[in-house]
Formats: structure tokens, sequence, C-alpha cells
């Protein structure tokens, strides 16, 4: 399969302030040689597809970028570990941060929520990859303090991710942030399903993290990857299924 033009993936672009040296888009299924479950445009290499139509949609995501410039893929383990400075091998991480144009960082999502960061003057930026357990671990503000910037510097983006609509989780979710941060049971409501079950609010949560840290330029935030069928999603597609990639870097 060669890297044809109608193979060119088509892209979420974000709507934020983000300074014009900072370049960000998110992928979606909707065009790519990705197949079946996969399809259509899937650079996830763990989830079961075909190896060489991933390697293909790597090359074509590079080529989005514009340069030569390596992608940094990590392993995502829905911790708080922020990866600084590129490796070729994917570390075990859950964002990631570059102060150069030397590399892009990447993090692939499929409900989970993906987050973009960049200071005012787009010399730092940083992506994470928060779900409900890198939310309540810390993956927002372990991304915020290796940025080493001032809140009111850093601008924010909330991309694709499960709307509380299609969200259910059962207590443990729950108390895991009501227990730690009284104010994110807003964030929660009932669940019309279960007993004791609640739809969860990604986007709250999130956000509720990032104005405890003194952040307020906050974007994005309006998807619902589990409704839209542009977007993966690991609960509406039963678990199998590909990934978008959110891609962030300096040009």
């Amino acid at each position: 399969m060669s890297d044809a033009i109608d193979l060119k993936p088509t892209l979420l672009i974000p709507d934020w302030p983000a300074p014009a040296n900072v370049g960000a888009f998110v992928t979606t299924r909707e065009t790519g040689p990705s197949q079946d479950a996969f399809a259509a445009f899937n650079p996830a290499s763990h989830v079961g597809d075909n190896p060489d139509h991933v390697a293909l949609c790597r090359r074509l995501l590079q080529k989005e970028i514009g340069d030569e410039r390596p992608l940094l893929w990590l392993n995502q383990v829905h911790g708080a570990r922020v990866q600084q400075g590129y490796q070729t091998e994917a570390p075990d991480a859950d964002a990631s941060i570059a102060t150069a144009n030397d590399y892009a960082c990447v993090v692939l999502s499929a409900d989970c929520l993906p987050v973009l960061f960049c200071n005012r003057d787009g010399t730092q930026v940083a992506v994470a990859h928060a779900g409900w357990r890198g939310l309540a671990t810390g993956v927002l503000e372990a991304t915020v303090a290796a940025m080493n910037s001032a809140p009111d510097d850093i601008m924010v983006w909330l991309g694709p991710a499960i709307s509380n609509a299609q969200f259910e989780v059962g207590p443990e979710v729950y108390g895991a942030f009501a227990a730690v941060q009284p104010e994110t049971a807003d964030a929660f409501d009932h669940s019309p399903y279960r007993l004791g079950h609640h739809m969860a609010d990604l986007y709250r949560l999130a956000r509720f993290r990032l104005e405890a840290l003194g952040i307020h330029h906050i974007s994005g935030g309006h998807f619902c990857t589990a409704c839209e069928s542009r977007f993966y999603s690991y609960r509406r597609d039963g678990g199998q299924t590909g990934r978008m990639a959110t891609v962030i870097w300096i040009k």
C-alpha cells in the first residue's frame, strides 16, 4: 500500500488561542489505510491492527507535521509520569513535554481525555493522556509542574473524550475524586441504569483540577467519542478499536 493522497488523514485542529509557532492536531478515523474494526486511521501498535497499516498511518502522521522530526510515542499506563526529552523506545509515561523543535509530543486515546498545553510565547508544549485514573493520580498536575511556567501563562485545550452522558462508572471512581476534592462531586450525576453508579464528566473533572492549579485559559471540552462516529471509542466499540493521536509540537 502506498502513501497515496486518498489516505491522507482527516484532522481535527484545536480551536484555542495558541501562539502561531505551536502546531497541534487530533487524528480522526474518517480516512486512512486501516481496515475493519480499526478503520480508517489507526496509529496505535498495541491494539491488534495490521502492523503494515499502523506503520503507514505513522508515516502519514509525520508528514502532517511537515518536517522530519520524530514523534515521541509513549507506553501509556494510566499514571502521572511526564516524559521530558526524546527517546526512541517508548517510555512508560502518560504525558510528555517539549521545549524545542526537535520532536513532537503525542498521546493515543479512544475515550480517555487528551489534554494539550502550551505557554503564551510557545516555548513549551505538552500533551497528557487523562482517563479517570490519570486524572485521579495527578497527571495534569504533574504536566503543569514539568512545564515550570506560571499558571496564568499556560493555555489548555481539552480534546475528544467520552461525555458524561455515555460514561457510567462505579462508586470507586466517585470516591477517588470526591474524597480528595469534595467540589468534584458536581462532576458526577447519579446513573439512571444502576443504583450506586454515576455518570462521570471527564471534562468537568479536568477543569476542576486545572482551576485548582490557577489555570483558567481552558478551551475545548465539547466532544463525545462514544457519540461521534469520526472518533474511536473503546466503550462503544466493545474494546476492539483503534486510537486517535493527539499531537503537539513547536514549529
